[in-house]
């Protein structure tokens, strides 16, 4: 080998150790940098809280529905002509509230007082 070929793969080989350099760096700060498996939640803790959100979504849409309904019917009752369109207003509105305590009763059995129950129908 003579001195110019020397000095040509001496080049080369520091720019092959330059280059490993920085995927090395590169490898190091990407493990660095990822997020760790232990911080996801349990699968059952995720589902939970999707229950606790639609629960919460379906009540607020009912409420607002539930009210919109009442005033109707009261409006309704307190502008018929007629005693028999008023009684079916106001059981309008009985039937709306009803609906209304049935639809977020299920839910809140569902998404709070059920998981009180997780395990008791276990035997040890």
């Amino acid at each position: 080998m003579n001195k110019k070929n020397t000095i040509n793969y001496l080049q080369l080989m520091q720019r092959v150790f330059f280059v490993y350099r920085i995927a090395l760096v590169l490898l190091v700060l990407a493990a660095l940098f990822m997020p760790h498996a232990g911080a996801v939640d349990d699968m059952w803790v995720v589902a939970n809280r999707i229950i606790k959100d639609v629960y919460t979504k379906i009540a607020g849409v009912s409420t607002v529905l539930a009210g919109l309904m009442s005033a109707v019917a009261v409006i309704g009752a307190k502008m018929s002509g007629t005693q028999q369109k008023a009684d079916q207003a106001w059981d309008w509105l009985k039937r709306v509230w009803l609906a209304w305590v049935i639809i977020n009763g299920i839910g809140a059995f569902i998404a709070y007082i059920r998981p009180l129950f997780t395990g008791l129908a276990t035997l040890e």
